[in-house]
C-alpha cells in the first residue's frame, strides 16, 4: 500500500513539473522564445492555406554589420509597442500588430527588410504576418533591442 501512494505521488509530481515547464514555454509579448524558432541564423517557414513563405533571423553582431556597411539596402523597421527606443539607423517605428500601417510603410514585397523590438517576439510575430501577406526577404532580430544594449550598443531615444 505504501509502494502505491509512492507511485502515485511520484506520477503527480512529474504532471506538475511537465505542466510548469510547458507554462513557461508559452508566449507573451515581451518573453522571449524558449525554443529554437528564434535563434540566430535560422531560416523560417510560415505556411498558411494559400501561401508559404519564409523568413531569416539576423544576430546582433550580422544586424550591426548591415547598419555599418549596407544600411541603404535595407528598411529598417522598429515595431516594438510602446515605442522604448530605436536602434540608430533605423527607417520607422510601426506597431507589429497594425498590418495596414506595415504594408502601407512597404509596398514592395520583394524589398529586404529587417524587423526588430524589444526581445525578439513582435518581430518574430510580425515577420510571420508579412511573409503569409507575400513579402519574400524578411529578416528577424531575436533578443532585439535587449540583445543590442547586451552587447554594448546603445538606443536612441526620441
Amino acid at each position: 500500500m505504501k509502494a502505491r501512494y509512492a507511485g502515485l505521488l511520484l506520477f503527480l509530481v512529474v504532471m506538475v513539473g511537465v505542466i510548469l515547464i510547458s507554462l513557461s514555454f508559452s508566449e507573451t509579448d515581451e518573453t522571449p522564445r524558449m525554443d529554437n524558432t528564434n535563434m540566430p541564423g535560422m531560416v523560417h517557414t510560415t505556411e498558411s492555406l494559400n501561401t508559404q513563405g519564409v523568413y531569416q533571423t539576423l544576430t546582433i553582431e550580422e544586424f550591426a554589420s548591415i547598419l555599418d556597411t549596407q544600411p541603404d539596402q535595407y528598411t529598417i523597421i522598429n515595431v516594438h509597442i510602446p515605442y522604448d527606443g530605436e536602434v540608430q539607423g533605423t527607417d520607422a517605428h510601426i506597431p507589429f500588430n497594425d498590418l495596414d500601417a506595415l504594408t502601407t510603410a512597404l509596398p514592395d514585397k520583394n524589398a529586404s527588410i529587417i524587423l526588430y523590438c524589444r526581445s525578439g517576439n513582435m518581430s518574430e510575430q510580425a515577420s510571420r504576418q508579412l511573409v503569409e501577406l507575400g513579402y519574400t526577404q524578411l529578416w528577424d532580430v531575436p533578443g532585439g533591442m535587449s540583445a543590442w544594449q547586451a552587447s554594448g550598443r546603445e538606443l536612441l531615444t526620441q
